[in-house]
C-alpha cells in the first residue's frame, strides 16, 4: 500500500524559507508523478506544483517563482523548496503522486511575524 510521509513545515516569518520533504513508499516511485498540495483553513485542498516521472514541473500561478519542487528516485523522496513566503502561503501541506489513492498526515506551514 503506497503511503507518504511529510516534513519539514514549521513556523518563518513572511519573506522567509522553509524545505518539505516528502517520503514515499509502497510502489514504483520513479514512475509516477509527484505532486504537493496544501490546505487552508476553512478550503480545499489545492494543488500548488507537480514534478513529473521524466522530471518537468510545473506549478500554480500562486506559487511560481518562489517554490521548487524537485524530486530523488533513489531515496524515493520529493521536496518543496519555499522562497518568498507570504501569509497566504499558510496552509497544511500534502504530498501525493498521480493515483492520489490515499493521503499522508501533511505538514504545517505556517507565515507570520
Amino acid at each position: 500500500v503506497q503511503h507518504f510521509v511529510e516534513s519539514g513545515g514549521g513556523l518563518v516569518q513572511p519573506g522567509g524559507s522553509l524545505r518539505l520533504s516528502c517520503a514515499a513508499a509502497g510502489y514504483f516511485f520513479s514512475g509516477y508523478d509527484m505532486g504537493w498540495y496544501r490546505q487552508a483553513p476553512g478550503k480545499e485542498r489545492e494543488w500548488v506544483a507537480t514534478i513529473r516521472a521524466d522530471g518537468r514541473a510545473i506549478y500554480a500561478d500562486s506559487v511560481k517563482g518562489r517554490f521548487n519542487i524537485s524530486r530523488d528516485n533513489a531515496k524515493k523522496a520529493a521536496y518543496l523548496q519555499m522562497n518568498s513566503l507570504k501569509a497566504e502561503d499558510t496552509a497544511l501541506y500534502f504530498c501525493n503522486n498521480d493515483l492520489q489513492l490515499n493521503w499522508g498526515q501533511g505538514t504545517q506551514v505556517t507565515v507570520s511575524s
